[in-house]
C-alpha cells in the first residue's frame, strides 16, 4: 500500500469516527429538566418486588439518586430518613435509587441506616442515564401531576425548612 493511499484511509477513517461519534452523541437522552414530565421506570426493590413511578399517582415523589461509596450520599442519608418519615405524613414518598453494583453491601448499608423509604437497584446505571444524572447524590422532586418540579445537585440538608416547606406546598397543592 502506498503512503498516499494510507493517508487516504487514515482520514477516512477518522472522519467516519467523528460521524459515528456525533450520531452516538444524539442519541444520548438530554437531562431531565424542571417542568419535564419525570421518565417512568421499572425497577427492582431490594426489599420489595419492583417498583414504579406509576405506583404513585397523584402523590409526590423525591426520588434520590445514591450510592454507599459516594461520601456526600452517606452525609445526606440519615436527613433523607428523617426527611421521609416526616413527609410521608403529607402524601409524599422518598424513593431512593442506588446505583451500587453490590446488593450484599447495600444491603448492609440499609439496615445500618434503618432507612424506611424504598430502595430501588439501577447497577448499571440505565436509569441514571435516563434521567442524565452522573453526578451522585442528585434528587429530582417529581409533582402530583408527573413533571420534575426541582432537581437537587449533590448532597442536601433534608432538615432544611426552606425545602419542606417547598414539598409541603406541592403534596397539598390541587389541580
Amino acid at each position: 500500500m502506498s503512503k498516499k493511499n494510507a493517508i487516504k484511509i487514515l482520514v477516512l477513517a477518522i472522519i467516519l469516527g467523528g460521524a459515528l461519534f456525533v450520531a452516538w452523541r444524539m442519541r444520548q437522552p438530554h437531562a431531565v429538566e424542571i417542568g419535564e414530565r419525570a421518565p417512568d421506570f421499572t425497577l427492582a426493590g431490594l426489599t420489595q418486588g419492583s417498583v414504579s413511578l406509576h405506583d404513585f399517582p397523584r402523590q409526590v415523589v423525591v426520588l434520590n439518586f445514591w450510592a454507599t461509596w459516594c461520601p456526600p450520599c452517606v452525609e445526606e442519608t440519615p436527613g433523607l430518613e428523617k426527611f421521609a418519615e416526616q413527609m410521608r405524613r403529607q402524601g409524599v414518598t422518598v424513593l431512593g435509587v442506588s446505583v451500587d453494583e453490590d446488593g450484599t453491601t447495600l444491603q448492609n448499608f440499609t439496615a445500618e441506616q434503618h432507612l424506611s423509604f424504598p430502595i430501588l437497584r439501577d447497577p448499571d446505571r440505565s436509569l441514571a442515564h435516563r434521567y442524565g444524572t452522573f453526578q451522585f447524590p442528585e434528587t429530582y422532586i417529581i409533582d402530583r401531576d408527573g413533571r420534575v418540579a426541582e432537581k437537587l445537585i449533590g448532597a442536601v440538608d433534608w432538615q432544611d425548612p426552606r425545602i419542606a416547606t417547598f414539598v409541603r406546598e406541592l403534596a397539598h397543592r390541587t389541580g
